[in-house]
């Protein structure tokens, strides 16, 4: 499951504001799949959606710059840069653990002490430990290269099990595919579920996904069509204001609670209960976003029952209130 610090939405933009500067910083050879990533989530407009994002490349030497596919990418600015981004990308660095020059990680260094975000996909980590951002910290990257980055960088604990962790001024994500995991939760925090939705559905993905990488990192025995969870997903997602319990959702399945919670854990890497919360939570985040019906009105829409509860159970998984939550991006 994807762990995340609490969302703290940012203040929506006037429609005069600059748009955030998203700095991509290359290494040679790079990986052009973890670059593709961020730049169709933080560099492609589409039509009919605000574009809050402007997308730039650059390198430590200005110039081609040699990529794993054998073509080089032209990349014209140098790491200054980074003095003018309001988030750094690291999409990816080959080999993992090869040494960064010196004024690289002096320049992340700065932008970070100025308040910029400082982002790595897959085994972009080892460069944001080398700089020292992740002393004391939990950080994640590729499940093949956990226990690489656990033993070289002692001073910080490797969660070898999410898709990313984000801790507001430093993110990391697991292996390429997570890259883009991460790059929509942090559209969901700048500007709101919907609009990540939205980007999510352009790409064809799910806004969230879900599970974590423990899904990925070995190779359980196939299971059987009859055990898949899709079907009880589907019925569960279309009664979140109904009362569900796992004994509930047990019986639909028409298995136990012990194996219907070993089969979440094997497809999903959470348990029931968990899932059907996060799913209640992003149902009000909808709700709250896009109607005008009162907080108590929503929590029985979603199924938390009351008030009171959603208001917990909703500062526990975004960092904030329903209320100041609608505040800040409801109408989107």
């Amino acid at each position: 499951m994807s762990v995340a610090a609490p969302e703290t939405p940012a203040p929506a933009p006037a429609p005069s504001a600059r748009r955030h500067r998203v700095v991509a910083l290359l290494g040679a050879p790079q990986s052009p799949f973890e670059l593709a990533g961020a730049a169709e989530v933080f560099g492609t407009e589409r039509p009919g959606l605000a574009a809050h994002y402007d997308f730039r490349l650059c390198t430590r030497t200005p110039g081609p710059v040699p990529t794993t596919l054998g073509v080089p990418l032209l990349v014209e600015d140098g790491l200054t840069a980074l003095e003018e981004a309001d988030t750094v990308v690291i999409p990816g660095w080959q080999p993992p653990g090869s040494p960064v020059p010196a004024d690289v990680l002096a320049a992340l260094r700065a932008a970070h002490a100025r308040g910029a975000r400082i982002v790595s996909i897959c085994t972009g980590a080892f460069v944001l430990a080398r700089a020292g951002l992740l002393d004391g910290r939990s950080a994640t990257t590729h499940w093949g290269r956990t226990a690489q980055l656990a033993a070289e960088y002692p001073a910080l604990r490797v969660d070898r099990d999410v898709l990313y962790v984000d801790h507001g001024d430093v993110a990391t994500s697991a292996g390429s595919g997570a890259g883009i995991d991460l790059c929509l939760h942090l559209l969901r925090r700048d500007h709101g579920a919907a609009y990540a939705a939205q980007v999510a559905r352009h790409m064809v993905l799910p806004p969230h996904r879900e599970g974590s990488q423990l899904q990925y990192a070995a190779a359980p025995e196939p299971a059987r069509a009859d055990e898949s969870l899709a079907p009880l997903l589907e019925w569960a997602g279309q009664r979140l204001g109904e009362r569900l319990t796992v004994d509930e959702l047990a019986a639909r399945a028409g298995v136990s609670g012990r194996t219907l919670a070993r089969r979440f854990t094997e497809q999903l890497g959470t348990s029931p209960g968990q899932w059907l919360l996060a799913r209640r939570i992003d149902a009000a985040r909808a709700l709250l976003e896009r109607t005008d019906l009162p907080v108590e009105a929503v929590a029985t829409r979603v199924g938390l029952a009351s008030a009171v509860n959603l208001r917990r159970r909703f500062r526990t998984a975004v960092g904030t209130t329903p209320g100041a939550y609608r505040r800040t991006f409801g109408g989107s």
